[in-house]
């Protein structure tokens, strides 16, 4: 469901990774997953949201590291964990932090995890282009997505300017998703706590572009990379956390504006991937590329304090072996 956008983004940020490598003094043979000499599987599952950035990670790596196979699933930030904490993954993919039932599942099959943040998101609330609404209150939001709500019309939703009559569709991920629990908890409450009776889309996020934009009252959520890649088939709303409408961007994100619903993006490698050598040529490869290829895939990049962290953190696990667990 991805694959214009994945092959685009490979073959730019290959130009980019073909350009740095061209810029390297002839005498330096520690470029990240360069060589060729490494061998082996690395299996990444998890969110569907975080996916599109694994994946042309993954692709340019193996460019590089050809005798590596890099595999990238997307059961959702909860199912990825389930699978990453019975062993059947090295690195999870997740749109919300590892939470205290998932660190104990890991630890009670002697698996220890750390988090990474590689990117940061404007979770995007959508409706369709004919919609004049532009902005909407958090308590407004808890009046459709609550999950005591009987709200079938946007006519019914309490304060809404412009007025706006037309029948009220939803669109959502399921509860396996991070972005449902992330949406749920910065918006209701209290996490997996919404309304049952909207459409499920499970983790195929272009059910809800095609959902939304098929309908006058159309509206659904998901992270800011969909926004960008389906531009003009759905509207994103601003969201009003309390100070002001703020629309969702890289720089409301990043200046900490966009509230509630900007967050971090994750991925989780376990303690034994990082014992292996193609795990962390790949992991320094993620850190080295990851903004290149963010911007080029309609995510929002790290800072320079969020990308001195995540490498202060990395050089950490690998002087260590993957010995300290720093989840959380």
């Amino acid at each position: 469901m991805r694959s214009s956008r994945w092959i685009a983004v490979v073959a730019s940020a290959s130009l980019l990774t073909v350009g740095v490598a061209a810029c390297g003094s002839d005498d330096d043979d520690s470029g990240s997953g360069g060589g060729g000499d490494l061998s082996g599987t690395i299996r990444i599952d998890g969110s569907s949201t975080v996916a599109p950035l694994s994946e042309p990670v993954a692709e340019l790596f193996m460019e590089e590291n050809p005798d590596v196979r890099v595999t990238v699933g997307t059961s959702g930030t909860g199912g990825g964990f389930e699978k990453f904490c019975n062993g059947e993954t090295d690195i999870s993919d997740a749109s919300r932090p590892i939470e205290t039932d998932e660190e104990q599942a890991c630890r009670q099959n002697g698996i220890e995890t750390s988090q990474l943040t590689v990117a940061n998101d404007a979770l995007s609330v959508v409706v369709n282009p004919e919609n004049p609404v532009t902005c909407m209150t958090v308590d407004q939001l808890v009046q459709v997505w609550g999950p005591n709500s009987e709200v079938d019309s946007w006519s019914q939703i309490d304060g809404l300017q412009p007025a706006y009559d037309a029948e009220l569709t939803l669109f959502g991920p399921g509860t396996d998703s991070g972005t449902f629990d992330y949406f749920t908890e910065a918006i209701n409450g209290e996490e997996g706590v919404q309304r049952s009776n909207y459409n499920n889309v499970g983790e195929d996020d272009n059910q809800t572009v095609t959902g939304v934009s098929g309908a006058p009252g159309g509206m659904g959520y998901f992270g800011f990379s969909f926004l960008q890649e389906n531009e003009g088939k759905i509207k994103a709303l601003e969201i009003d956390g309390g100070d002001g409408c703020v629309a969702p961007s890289a720089a409301t994100v990043q200046n900490g504006t966009y509230v509630p619903l900007g967050r971090g993006l994750f991925i989780y490698p376990s303690a034994e991937a990082l014992q292996r050598p193609e795990a962390q040529e790949f992991l320094q490869f993620y850190l080295d590329n990851v903004n290149d290829v963010a911007e080029q895939a309609g995510f929002i990049s790290l800072t320079d304090a969020q990308m001195s962290k995540a490498q202060s953190q990395l050089d950490a696990l690998l002087g260590e072996g993957g010995g300290e667990e720093t989840t959380g």
